[in-house]
């Protein structure tokens, strides 16, 4: 099995993919290693599991952002990890300035969490450990809801070419400087590939690569994306073209204004998108990422933490698998199918 995909939501127990998380930590024996990059990061009983995966000799090592929207959201993690008794110099907290000619702050936004230990294994996706019990600070999930509840998903990579490249990647997140140019360092956001299988990561120079996936469907074509923010002209412009092409596009969306703005709904909607807003319900986002694209000679699947946004164009690390394999397309189209299910139910 070369993926195991995983999703969280309201059907599945609270916290489903943090207690994932968890038990892949504690199953990384002494002399194993932990690769982790983040955005969110406020689980504090999960940053205690990495404490006392280093204390018994793994060697652990946790990128996260030190600025996310939310300022302070990671502020009691980073004071855990990056004190004393913290991971020492596995720990780094990255900001970025704003790049010349831009208003908005890069983020590290990707989410990879790879181990050495029983197997390796590489899991990606949408999900932040954002969630904290105690909940202590129940204003920063008003802001960035409940991601323990909410849609999220984490695919476990198995293939061990796949996983040797994350946590190249992970380390070289680690390890760099984080300034203007890294958009051009080939090492930082060099592809990954396997037989039925490639790794994107933002940001890059050159033509974005899930755009110009999009470009080659048209006229048969059907397409389901699930979006937790859909924002700026050009992100628009490829669900856009891929209507007006004859492709018949639905897009289940979050709910809120915030995320996918009235008008972007508009521009979607004119070009003959099919667009449903899950229905919103008290700090549970829709916070899934990822795509299904078919026609007579093609299925894909895309996912990551890439959001369709001009910030995750131009300006973030970001992350986004797209693949043809078989089994991993029709988990997801199943998740597709079960979404909407609930999307269509008022009352769940």
């Amino acid at each position: 099995m070369r993926f195991e995909p995983h999703f969280g939501g309201p059907d599945r127990p609270r916290g489903y993919l943090r207690d994932l998380l968890a038990e892949h930590v504690a199953a990384v024996p002494r002399g194993g290693e932990i690769d982790w990059v983040t955005y969110y990061f406020r689980d504090r009983q999960l940053a205690e599991e990495l404490l006392r995966a280093h204390r018994r000799g793994v060697h652990v090592r946790l990128t996260i952002e030190r600025i996310p929207r939310t300022e302070h959201a990671n502020h009691r993690v980073l004071a855990m990890l990056s004190g004393p008794g913290g991971l020492g110099e596995g720990f780094r907290a990255v900001a970025h300035a704003p790049p010349p000619g831009f208003a908005s702050r890069p983020h590290l936004h990707e989410k990879i969490y790879c181990f050495s230990a029983p197997e390796p294994v590489g899991l990606v996706g949408s999900f932040n450990p954002s969630g904290d019990d105690p909940e202590e600070e129940p204003e920063i999930i008003d802001e960035i809801l409940d991601q323990d509840r909410g849609h999220n998903m984490l695919v476990a990579i198995h293939d061990r070419h796949l996983v040797a490249g994350l946590v190249r990647h992970a380390r070289r997140i680690h390890a760099g400087n984080h300034g203007i140019l890294e958009r051009f360092d080939w090492t930082m956001n060099r592809t990954l590939h396997s037989a039925e299988t490639t790794i994107h990561f933002w940001p890059r120079i050159g033509p974005n690569p899930v755009s110009r996936l999009l470009a080659r469907f048209g006229s048969g074509c059907k397409a389901h994306f699930v979006a937790s923010h859909i924002k700026g002209s050009r992100a628009t412009s490829d669900f856009v073209g891929l209507a007006r092409r004859g492709a018949s596009v639905e897009i289940l969306a979050e709910s809120t204004r915030r995320r996918v703005p009235a008008f972007i709904e508009k521009r979607l909607v004119d070009a003959g998108v099919k667009l449903v807003r899950f229905p919103h319900r008290a700090n549970i986002p829709m916070h899934n990422k990822f795509g299904l694209l078919e026609d007579h000679t093609a299925r894909w699947v895309v996912f990551g933490s890439y959001n369709w946004t001009s910030r995750a164009r131009w300006l973030n690390h970001e992350i986004s698998i797209v693949s043809s394999d078989r089994d991993l397309f029709d988990a997801f189209a199943q998740r597709w199918e079960a979404i909407l299910e609930m999307a269509s139910d008022k009352e769940s």
